[in-house]
């Protein structure tokens, strides 16, 4: 009997990229809830699932994986030329180059515009430069995705992990961190704007939207989480 894939995740945390891609794959899999509201990361029985306390993680026949890119890259692989391309095909260096990008770079980005405090302390004045210095960074990031997009999805015809990957990371570029004066216009990178509007009409997204509380237009005109179970910090 094949085994059924176990997520763990957090609504509306970076679980979500890899529901969407199991909904989009039609992969059989059961969810199991890290409850961030007390900690549950940092328990020891997570930490037994993965050692960083990060979510999300993925328990397959293989062994757990952890990592966003390693997962996409995994099931990508696992499910041959459903959301990206086959090892062997011309189109996978670019499948390559760019999931890493969003996952070492744009990803990366996004979080510590969220958490500067964690890389220049308690400094006000610090974290609000910090924060300044990664949107203009983010914004020549999105530059450079909106021109390399292909055409009806970021790779060409056909929905690959990058068009998710991308608009989970939009979502949350848009929305964090809380408070702060609002800079983001999806609306300005057109071509990922589009990439976006066709991801909300997917069934996988629909599904996302209700079990996580995403809201009616989770990428383009996004709102905080209202998840029937669980905390999103």
């Amino acid at each position: 009997m094949t085994m059924t894939y176990r997520l763990h995740f957090a609504p509306d945390n970076a679980s979500l990229i890899v529901r969407i891609a199991l909904e989009e794959l039609g992969v059989a899999y059961e969810t199991a809830l890290v409850d961030r509201s007390v900690r549950a990361q940092d328990t020891q029985a997570f930490r037994r699932i993965n050692p960083n306390g990060l979510i999300p993680a993925l328990e397959t026949p293989d062994g757990t994986l952890f990592e966003t890119g390693a997962i996409l890259l995994w099931l990508a692989d696992r499910n041959p030329g459903k959301l990206g391309p086959l090892p062997d095909q011309v189109e996978r260096s670019g499948f390559l180059k760019w999931l890493f990008f969003l996952s070492n770079t744009l990803h990366t980005s996004q979080r510590m515009s969220v958490h500067p405090h964690r890389y220049v302390g308690e400094d006000l004045t610090a974290q609000s430069k910090m924060r300044t210095h990664l949107q203009n960074e983010i914004s020549l990031h999105l530059d450079t995705l909106n021109a390399a997009s292909a055409g009806t999805w970021f790779l060409g015809p056909s929905m690959s992990m990058i068009d998710i990957y991308l608009a989970c990371l939009v979502r949350w570029i848009a929305m964090y961190p809380a408070g702060t004066k609002p800079w983001f216009n999806l609306e300005n990178w057109p071509k990922l704007h589009a990439n976006c509007v066709r991801l909300e009409q997917q069934a996988s997204t629909q599904t996302a939207q209700k079990s996580e509380g995403l809201g009616p237009n989770p990428f383009t005109a996004p709102i905080y989480a209202n998840p029937p179970e669980g905390s999103i910090t």
